[in-house]
């Protein structure tokens, strides 16, 4: 195992979350005014809903999966009688559907705010950067189900998952359990680390606000009284 591997997959998810976490809660305290998503609703509507309505179901179907597939402990599984190779097998039926519809998704935002002369003109460069990490991201995703499909046997796919509950746990032997990872595993954790590096900085902030919104279900009532 060499040094850089034991840096990205055994160190840097430590310092991404890091970012991710007091990232967010700095730009919260000190520029509270820039956490938005910045909708150019306003400027052109086109294709808006239906590619925020695709996007936005993939990424959240993507999102709960992973982080049920990865975290959920493998003798969960094992006790509840679902093979490895079945979970492998719905793992890659459920990312192909949500990831294809994220990408669908994706790409008619990419469409619309990159060729639409008004949206072009107040976009950042910093939202061109986080799209198309994204689209990569999404793209090297999509791509591992094909590698997935050659060992079907659901051993990778344990091996993911024990790397992510090493990490999680903070056991420092994780990085070992994907050294034989192919490189198209590797890549695409890399830059799925990544994202949470660049979340503070971009409009991705108000997905905290989208978790904090389930808190308005035990809100109090308003009172209004009239003068």
């Amino acid at each position: 195992m060499s040094y850089l591997h034991q840096f990205i997959y055994g160190i840097y998810p430590y310092i991404a979350l890091a970012i991710f976490l007091f990232g967010s809660l700095a730009r919260f305290e000190r520029e509270q005014y820039t956490w938005k998503s910045d909708s150019s609703q306003m400027l052109h509507e086109g294709n808006l809903r239906l590619g925020n309505i695709l996007f936005h179901i993939g990424v959240l179907g993507l999102f709960f999966g992973h982080l049920v597939g990865l975290l959920t402990p493998v003798i969960v599984w094992d006790t509840l009688g679902v093979t490895h190779s079945f979970k492998q097998m719905i793992a890659m039926v459920m990312g192909g559907v949500f990831g294809t519809l994220c990408m669908f998704g994706l790409l008619i935002l990419l469409h619309r705010r990159l060729t639409n002369p008004r949206i072009a003109a107040v976009t950042k460069t910093g939202d061109k950067v986080l799209l198309l990490w994204i689209f990569v991201t999404l793209g090297l995703g999509l791509s591992t189900i094909f590698e997935s499909a050659n060992h079907t046997d659901g051993h990778m796919m344990v091996l993911l998952m024990t790397w992510a509950q090493h990490i999680v746990t903070f056991r420092g032997d994780a990085a070992e359990f994907i050294v034989a990872a192919p490189l198209l595993f590797k890549l695409h954790l890399f830059m799925g680390l990544s994202l949470f590096v660049i979340f503070p900085f971009t409009r991705l902030v108000h997905v905290w606000s989208g978790f904090a919104s389930v808190g308005y279900i035990s809100r109090a009532w308003q009172l209004v009284r009239p003068r």
